[in-house]
């Protein structure tokens, strides 16, 4: 049996957006299955001395202008929020909890709150923002904002994210398949021929 896509995001990137939108049908087509792992690149960054794209000089308006390119590219909806970037523990916590539920419904949650950020500029580090969007998946309101504030719901973020600074994972997204690892919505080509070619030499 193959082995899985893992796929590495934080919740205020737009490159992780991009990436969302298109990873479960690019594992369609290579015959994986994609494990969506959330995480929180500021705890990240305190590891590696990273910096978000947006605060760097020259960097930080080159990304905010390729953002729009590169969604526009895509063909992917893309609204810049007014307030960037913003504190998305909350948002990662309920899709592990609701991943414990149901994997499939924590993957669509995910993603709307990506659409929710990113298209409609709602706020998803707020708990009744989170249980709006979970509560069209059936969920009830009170339970997900409960169970995003528990210690075990917690406990199991801290040890996503240190699991996956283990793994050298820097950016959002990340992609590792068969040990190899992708980083940016731009590599989702490469990987691509990579699973459907085979690996080549380098």
């Amino acid at each position: 049996m193959k082995s899985p896509i893992d796929f590495y995001f934080d919740f205020s990137s737009p490159y992780g957006y991009l990436a969302a939108e298109q990873i479960e049908t690019l594992g369609m087509r290579v015959g994986r299955e994609i494990n969506w792992h959330p995480i929180l690149l500021g705890a990240i960054f305190k590891v590696t001395g990273g910096q978000p794209l947006t605060s760097h000089a020259f960097k930080g308006d080159y990304s905010l202008m390729d953002f729009k390119r590169s969604a526009a590219y895509y063909g992917i909806p893309y609204n810049p929020p007014k307030t960037f970037p913003i504190a998305t523990q909350n948002s990662c916590r309920a899709v592990l909890w609701m991943h414990q539920k149901n994997p499939a419904h924590a993957k669509t949650l995910a993603l709307e709150l990506y659409r929710a950020f990113f298209r409609d500029d709602r706020d998803i580090g707020k708990f009744d923002v989170i249980a709006d969007l979970a509560s069209t998946l059936g969920y009830d309101e009170s339970e997900i904002t409960a169970a995003s504030q528990s210690d075990e719901i917690k406990a199991q973020l801290k040890t996503e994210v240190e699991a996956a600074i283990a793994k050298k994972v820097f950016g959002s997204p990340y992609f590792i398949v068969d040990g190899e690892p992708f980083w940016g919505a731009d590599r989702l080509p490469m990987m691509e021929k990579w699973l459907t070619e085979g690996a080549w030499k380098y």
